[in-house]
């Protein structure tokens, strides 16, 4: 058996001389058990949250998405995207032209992204999921082009799921020069959109407020961008490996084009969210390094008590280094059982919020997407909790065993 391991073990559970040890030495396990908890339950509701927010972009975005680099649209015949779209993965791909355009009905107007995609859309996403109303998903019948707009978009311009008439889109000329100055609206291609009795709610003020929905032909009319797209978005076939299909993409695009997945079409919000779980992960480990102090209060306390111990101990044999090696083992237990007990307690507060949702995030129902706080754990962050926990654990037990042991052991 590790002599040092055995005596510091006897150390840590044996009942101390001076009580004051033992309460500092349990309120050390507890400060531990408390910073590690804290640590997996904050981690798990980041990951929550954002797995929250990739699930509800997943309703509406493509598994990816081919931009250009420069310009904002590209031909629709670029033999590059033609041979994207021929790849064996590739089950649906869909053309889109999307610009901004100001919207009027009524006396309401406001300004709106204008989404224009081919007819396949509805394969492309589960754009059928999140539809609300009593129509259904159509673009285009004839010449008439229907439009969907986001449900805030709806409300905000008092439209409904089923609005009258017509609901007015006005984009700027793109070509020539404004003759007469006097008529301003001679500035702007205007075109109408009816509705098919259906708004669209992803539950993100990105899409629900700003994208209306349309047929890609009502968008390339708009903005005379005939023969043109401004992205390429594609869904693979079920087994398909995203990653090796992008990196395929990738080798065709060059320089040309960017090839995104969905993370990276929303790579400003996911960084924000990345950010946010660093800075609280960092905060945390600081409160946790501020619990370590009570295990450098316990060893300085069991170092005084046990000087005896240490010099019988040298005198029968024992080196200064498995002396040291002893109050540094105590330390290390005290930490590694203090992460361990805490990360179980996490993870058992995170079980339990998943399973009952305790823990609210509002007192009136259905004003959140979710009405309890999400929690989502990963194991790899519980892997970098444990790391953590016992690296500052055991470099606290190091500052009160250095030095400390030599004094107590040097013969008179």
């Amino acid at each position: 058996m590790n002599f040092p391991f055995y005596i510091a073990r006897r150390y840590v559970f044996s009942k101390k001389s001076t009580n004051a040890i033992n309460v500092i030495s349990a309120i050390s396990v507890v400060g531990v058990t408390v910073a590690t908890m804290a640590l997996v339950v904050v981690l798990s509701v980041f990951n929550g949250f954002h797995d929250l927010v990739a699930s509800l972009f997943t309703s509406f975005d493509p598994q990816i998405e081919v931009v250009p680099t420069k310009g904002k649209a590209v031909a629709a015949d670029d033999p590059l995207l033609t041979k994207m779209k021929q790849l064996s993965a590739v089950e649906v791909a869909t053309e889109v032209v999307e610009d901004q355009a100001m919207a009027v009905y009524g006396d309401r107007q406001m300004m709106v992204t204008v989404k224009g995609v081919d007819d396949n859309f509805d394969r492309l996403t589960s754009i059928n999921d999140i539809l609300y109303g009593d129509g259904e998903f159509t673009l285009r019948v004839a010449n008439l082009y229907y439009g969907i707009p986001g449900i805030r978009i709806a409300q905000d311009m008092g439209l409904g799921a089923r609005w009258e008439g017509f609901l007015k889109i006005y984009a700027p000329v793109r070509k020539g020069q404004l003759v007469n100055l006097d008529d301003p609206t001679e500035g702007f291609v205007a075109d109408s959109l009816v509705s098919p009795g259906v708004v669209f709610a992803v539950n993100q003020m990105k899409y629900d407020a700003s994208v209306i929905i349309t047929s890609i032909h009502f968008a390339r009319t708009l903005f005379d961008q005939q023969g043109m797209l401004t992205s390429l978005q594609f869904r693979l076939k079920p087994g398909s490996d995203i990653a090796d299909v992008k990196a395929q993409m990738k080798e065709i695009a060059g320089d040309r084009f960017r090839v995104l997945d969905r993370f990276e079409q929303h790579a400003d919000t996911f960084r924000i969210m990345q950010i946010e779980k660093v800075l609280a992960y960092v905060f945390l480990t600081f409160i946790l390094m501020v619990a370590c102090f009570n295990i450098i209060s316990s060893l300085s306390m069991l170092i005084i008590e046990k000087k005896d111990d240490a010099v019988t101990l040298s005198y029968l044999g024992a080196t200064k280094s498995q002396i040291t090696r002893i109050f540094l083992c105590e330390g290390r237990i005290i930490s590694t059982i203090g992460a361990v007990v805490g990360i179980l307690l996490g993870l058992l507060l995170c079980w339990l919020q998943q399973e009952f949702g305790f823990v609210h995030l509002g007192d009136s129902s259905g004003s959140f997407v979710v009405n309890a706080y999400p929690v989502s754990v990963h194991y790899w962050d519980v892997f970098w909790i444990l790391v953590t926990v016992v690296a500052v654990g055991w470099g606290a037990a190091w500052i009160p065993v250095r030095g400390a042991v030599r004094k107590l052991t040097e013969k008179e």
